[in-house]
């Protein structure tokens, strides 16, 4: 988990995953007090930055791989169901019965086997790693796997030649974090390419365990499942891969709320003409309505999914001012 391990990640990606933009508004400037820039991550392949990861680590399996299964809420799911059809393997995703409704349904249409269970009393880690001793398949972890880790720094790769393209030389860099593989693999590859830029990770208040983790100095876990409407970014803990990595790279982190991130929602399609979800907007949360907390100076955002129900697109734009 290094630069190299990186750079190689996108090799294998090239001309398989989208090189996303970087967006702005005066508008959102306005509101936040300083630049913004958005890496807008929601135009990736199924709608999120999982599809990094899952290419990166499926690409490196052996060859005679029967399989693979992944555990999600969804975008991870179909990041993983894609790169798998793309490389001829089925795949086995289990999912939370909670999840958004659109996420079940397009991982499924996706072509994967979707297993559903309850994350309030089932653990889903367990699941995965029966089912896939019991079928032969190969796990891609959400986040916890230095290939996944990898596949998601290539997005800091293109967020450092972006950064350096309009002058950027120092900045906070903001990211949607869960478990903590974007966030790492963020940190890894800004750390190499763009060291002026410090990551900090910004997560759902009641679910911020990263965010206490690094306040602490040791991985700490939630103390219950937060039934936040952020969900590709509730997760019980940091990796045991992730937290090292971020422990040592990231400032402080950050927490919004359910109607901060709604309200970003909403900002992101009226000012950027971009559909997120409340999870893949809670960086840009952040940088809107908490920046007594950030540095001076500029402020890059990952915008890291957009899979979103539409009646809860529908109730974020309802925070609009007439």
């Amino acid at each position: 988990m290094n630069i190299d391990a990186i750079e190689a990640a996108a090799a294998r990606i090239a001309g398989h995953a989208r090189r996303t933009p970087l967006l702005s508004s005066p508008f959102l400037d306005e509101i936040a007090g300083r630049p913004v820039h958005v890496k807008a991550e929601c135009l990736q392949h199924t709608g999120s930055f999982k599809f990094r990861g899952a290419w990166s680590a499926i690409s490196a399996l052996p060859e005679g791989t029967r399989g693979v299964i992944a555990f999600s809420s969804g975008n991870h799911a179909q990041g993983v169901a894609l790169a798998a059809k793309l490389h001829g393997l089925p795949s086995v995703i289990i999912m939370p019965s909670d999840a958004p409704a659109l996420k079940r349904a397009n991982t499924a249409a996706l072509g994967a086997e979707v297993i559903l269970y309850d994350r309030a009393t089932e653990d889903r880690d367990a699941i995965g790693e029966r089912l896939a001793e019991e079928r032969g398949l190969s796990l891609v972890r959400p986040f916890d796997d230095a290939q996944v880790i990898a596949g998601q720094g290539t997005c800091g790769l293109e967020i450092a030649a972006q950064a350096a393209e309009r002058g950027i030389e120092r900045a906070t860099m903001l990211t949607c974090c869960g478990g903590g593989g974007l966030t790492s693999g963020i940190a890894l590859a800004l750390e190499a390419r763009a060291p002026g830029i410090t990551v900090r990770p910004v997560e759902p208040e009641d679910s911020d365990d990263v965010g206490c983790s690094l306040a602490a100095g040791e991985l700490l876990r939630n103390a219950f499942q937060s039934r936040s409407i952020c969900d590709a970014i509730v997760t019980p803990a940091a990796g045991k891969l992730t937290f090292p990595i971020m422990q040592r790279l990231c400032g402080p982190g950050l927490s919004v709320t359910d109607e901060e991130c709604l309200k970003a929602v909403a900002l992101a399609f009226l000012r950027l003409k971009i559909v997120l979800e409340p999870g893949g907007a809670a960086a840009l949360a952040a940088a809107l309505f908490h920046g007594d907390a950030l540095d001076d100076g500029p402020v890059i955002v990952t915008a890291s999914g957009g899979n979103v129900d539409p009646a809860v697109f529908a109730r974020a734009l309802e925070t609009l001012p007439d």
